[in-house]
């Protein structure tokens, strides 16, 4: 940082209670009040380099002693000291800090160079060209500054200097930069030397500058398009970690804490407005976890709806880039660290949208099928993650796996692994929310392995495990379920109407005395006639164990076994109705 050093005296100013003086042989004839603090200074030195006192102090009638408020001084006290430090030759320092606050408060004294040669504003024109405008870290910290003074600023071409020259660096070839920033990116200090700059060097330094300045500045740089999107996507990056790294309200106890808790979400939600609002149009500009992060950080902070839409939009187009990091977003229903609550709602709205964006662009090759799968296996992971939650409720998982198209998941086997954890991890579940669960499974799509698992599985409701069996039958092609094939068909051909299907079979195992009682039924079937004793000395576990280690072959005859007896049945009705209409004629 640069600093200029005007003036030889010694300073002199003192303080007592609300009051500054300047210490001298002759007596105070110049009262200056500004805000709550007066100033005891003298009339000679300060008319002479100040147009706006001399002004003032020709209009009194009384020359003797004069008071004069100067309330609207930009810059305040501390400002218009500067002023008067310089018009008694004492010692001051300038720099970027103080730049602004001291060349407002002599535009406003009117300290030009017609009132006196060599007057403070020409001083102060001359350090900021030729010193602060040529430094990087000075041209930021004088741009920064200038948030205390807007409208002064803005009108003396001090925002807009500023920023031509930080747009003109931010441009330099990495190979050419010169000057000192500030990059905190890990690893990169271990490097003792660098060849050039990285190419995002500069973004770190703009992130200090408020919402308006920092627009500003990103505009200025995309209109004269030349970097890369990549790189103003950094940028928003860089800047949305320095303000938004944490959107969750803190308990705050004083009345001013709680003032700035308050504003403080307002504050945070334009900033988040401000950045989607710049974020490059080209895909890939920013990351997709970013974009997440974003989008989350929209519904905490109750973003606009067109805000949200757009950060939905730019998250479908780039799901596939997305890895499982990305999807663990906390959920803004509960802040505790030992009870994380994932945004699978979030996740949803974000893969219905990629879903639709797919549908449109793309037709079912293999190469467009691979993408969505990708998702799809991508889908399966969260839900394996969410699963172990155990706030996570049935209809919300059962949700977020229905989303997703039955083509873009080819296999369940991971899916199977969820349902297994969910149920693990939530022991006491229903019987109805077992089967609402189980209800995302295909056991079609099973491997070998998944299907031996599930049979075995004694979480899972007997429905579920019924109807893997009936699939691995299927699968290995036995000729019982041809056999019950043909008994069907004989079923339809003579016009009954139980032609049985395994839906069919599985309700009326639900019917009875709930799922132990079925189960028992089914072992009873399964396993053959037995003993009295063998009987009473099995339980329920036994039998249920009994169940899933019996092979397909005894389920197939179970079924054939029914239908036989309905077919008996429908015979007998039939019988009974004829005999019935002959006797009444």
């Amino acid at each position: 940082m640069k600093f200029m050093r005007l003036g030889t005296r010694p300073d002199t100013f003192y303080t007592g209670e609300a009051t500054r003086t300047m210490i001298s042989d002759l007596p105070s004839d110049l009262s200056i009040c500004i805000n709550n603090v007066t100033y005891l200074l003298h009339n000679f030195p300060l008319v002479q380099k100040c147009g706006l006192l001399q002004q003032l102090c020709s209009e009194r009638e009384d020359t003797t002693s004069v008071t004069v408020e100067l309330h609207d001084i930009p810059g305040g006290a501390d400002g218009f000291e500067l002023c008067a430090k310089f018009c008694y030759g004492i010692k001051i320092d300038l720099s970027a800090r103080n730049f602004v606050r001291a060349i407002c408060a002599a535009k406003f004294m009117q300290m030009t160079e017609s009132v006196g040669k060599g007057n403070f504003i020409s001083k102060l024109e001359v350090f900021f060209n030729s010193c602060i405008l040529e430094g990087w870290k000075d041209s930021v910290l004088a741009l920064q500054t200038t948030e205390r003074f807007p409208e002064w600023s803005e009108n003396l071409g001090i925002i807009r200097s500023c920023i031509d020259c930080i747009v003109d660096k931010i441009l330099t070839p990495p190979s050419q930069v010169r000057w000192s920033f500030r990059y905190t990116r890990q690893g990169y200090e271990k490097k003792k030397h660098h060849k050039s700059a990285p190419k995002d060097w500069w973004t770190e330094d703009i992130a200090d500058l408020n919402v308006d300045l920092f627009r500003c500045v990103i505009n200025t740089v995309k209109s004269i398009n030349m970097l890369p999107p990549q790189l103003i996507g950094e940028a928003l990056h860089v800047y949305a970690c320095r303000w938004l790294s944490d959107v969750r309200p803190h308990p705050e106890t004083s009345t001013a804490s709680q003032m700035n808790q308050e504003e403080e979400p307002a504050k945070r939600k334009k900033r988040l407005e401000m950045i989607v609002s710049l974020l490059p149009d080209e895909r890939g500009s920013v990351s997709v976890g970013f974009l997440l992060r974003l989008l989350n950080m929209g519904n905490l902070l109750d973003a606009s709806q067109v805000i949200r839409s757009q950060i939905i939009k730019k998250c479908s187009l780039q799901l596939g880039e997305a890895t499982l990091d990305d999807l663990m977003l906390p959920s803004s229903q509960d802040y505790s660290a030992d009870r994380h609550i994932y945004n699978i709602e979030l996740v949803e709205v974000v893969l219905e949208g990629y879903i639709a964006q797919w549908r449109k662009t793309y037709s079912r090759d293999a190469n467009s099928l691979n993408l969505i799968t990708k998702v799809g296996n991508l889908v399966d992971s969260y839900l394996n993650v969410v699963s172990m939650d155990p706030n996570m409720s049935v209809p919300k998982v059962v949700s977020l796996a229905k989303a997703l198209p039955d083509f873009a998941r080819p296999k369940h086997d991971k899916l199977y692994k969820a349902v297994n954890i969910y149920l693990t991890e939530h022991p006491q579940m229903s019987k109805e929310e077992k089967k609402h669960l189980c209800s995302i499974l295909d056991c079609q799509k099973l491997s070998a392995e998944a299907r031996a698992h599930a049979v075995k599985n004694e979480k899972l409701p007997l429905r579920t495990v019924v109807q893997v069996l009936f699939f691995e039958n299927e699968k290995h092609g036995s000729k019982a379920t041809k056999g019950h094939e043909s008994r069907q068909s004989v079923i339809q051909s003579q016009g009954g109407e139980l032609a049985e299907t395994t839906e069919d079979y599985l309700n009326r195992l639900e019917l009875g005395s709930g799922e132990q009682s079925a189960k028992a039924k089914v072992a009873r079937r399964i396993s053959g006639p037995s003993s009295t004793s063998q009987r009473s000395e099995s339980g329920h576990k036994s039998k249920g164990k009994k169940v899933r280690e019996t092979g397909s072959d005894k389920v197939r005859e179970i079924m054939e076994e029914e239908t036989t007896q309905e077919l008996a049945h429908v015979r007998m009705q039939r019988s009974k109705s004829e005999h019935g209409r002959r006797k009444g004629k």
